[in-house]
């Protein structure tokens, strides 16, 4: 692939995921909803004459053998992400996987070390760390505006009802792999210090996932983080990084629009705005492109390490918490 090279997309499962993804591909100039691929023909055909994609699969293996693919985005739940991105890797096939990556950090692991092997291209679709937001908020923090951060908290939650991927041991329910792994993202894309404890609470569904839960980490740079997800209120998913000079307000830590920046007794600043986008996950195909035109085997905004790092924090707190799936 050259970097002048249009990006042809296989979309594998056909869900309201897979349809963000095609909104989002039907707006962009140099990645393309090329393919789609889901567990029946006729599912397969409305989706591709809904998004006027030009190939459909009534099985992922198909999608798989198409030489035309250039990347396989997996849109299928996370319990069913480690049999179809190992299939794709062995086929040669690289890959943009949704959040979150795997079922627990063994299936991560086994998965990148086989992408390793196989010198094949793998990313985890966490849009947040492909956002132009980022950038900006490390920016601000760079620059000094706040002083070295002491304390973070985020809150990530949405009012989702008895929703099969949240309440089904099975597809890796829970809010945490849904929700949390966000918030815990968001500590990591603004430091990079150890984290030396990472503890939490949670309420359960009466199918034993959690439902909502709190979480307090404790970095050796001297850094407290505190954040909470929940699939069952709606919360106000904002985000705040203090320190001694001010602090920095993210609006939604899910997708942010505004950055504000407080100085010393939250006296007001100024607010940033991100860039107008199609919906937020054209910078997660757009990374994927450029990385594979550069010959990468890893994007830049999220490096197989910290996907693995996050893998082995949510199986941790999962392990307090006495969550378990299956494939654990």
């Amino acid at each position: 692939m050259t970097q002048e090279s249009t990006l042809r997309v296989g979309i594998v499962g056909a869900g309201w995921i897979a349809e963000k993804a095609a909104v989002t591909l039907s707006g962009m100039d140099r990645c393309e909803a090329y393919a789609i691929a889901s567990r029946t023909e006729d599912k397969a055909q409305a989706f591709a004459r809904k998004w006027n994609m030009p190939k459909a699969y009534g099985s992922y293996d198909a999608l798989l053998a198409d030489p035309q693919v250039d990347l396989v985005y997996v849109a299928t739940p996370h319990s069913h992400h480690y049999d179809v991105t190992r299939r794709a890797l062995l086929a040669g096939k690289p890959c943009l996987v949704e959040k979150a990556f795997m079922a627990n950090h063994r299936e991560a692991k086994e998965i990148l070390d086989l992408a390793r092997q196989r010198r094949v291209f793998v990313a985890e679709a966490i849009w947040t760390r492909y956002q132009p937001a980022v950038g900006m908020v490390r920016q601000l923090i760079a620059e000094g505006h706040i002083g070295q951060p002491t304390l973070i908290t985020a809150t990530l939650g949405y009012s989702m009802g008895r929703k099969e991927r949240i309440f089904r041991p099975d597809l890796c329910g829970g809010a945490l792999l849904d929700l949390g792994v966000y918030a815990l993202n968001f500590v990591r894309m603004f430091t990079d210090a150890d984290i030396v404890t990472c503890d939490g609470h949670c309420v359960k569904t009466d199918t034993g996932m959690d439902l909502t839960n709190a979480i307090t980490i404790v970095l050796s740079d001297g850094l407290l983080a505190s954040v909470q997800s929940s699939a069952a209120c709606v919360g106000d998913n904002t985000g705040v990084i203090a320190g001694p000079g001010g602090n920095i307000i993210i609006d939604n830590i899910n997708n942010p629009q505004t950055i504000t920046l407080n100085g010393p007794d939250r006296q007001y600043v100024r607010t940033l705005r991100v860039p107008q986008q199609i919906t937020g996950y054209e910078y997660q195909f757009e990374a994927c492109r450029q990385a594979l035109a550069d010959g990468l085997l890893e994007p830049r905004e999220m490096p197989h390490r910290e996907t693995l790092y996050i893998m082995q924090l949510m199986d941790q707190l999962r392990q307090q918490w006495d969550v378990r799936y299956p494939m654990d």
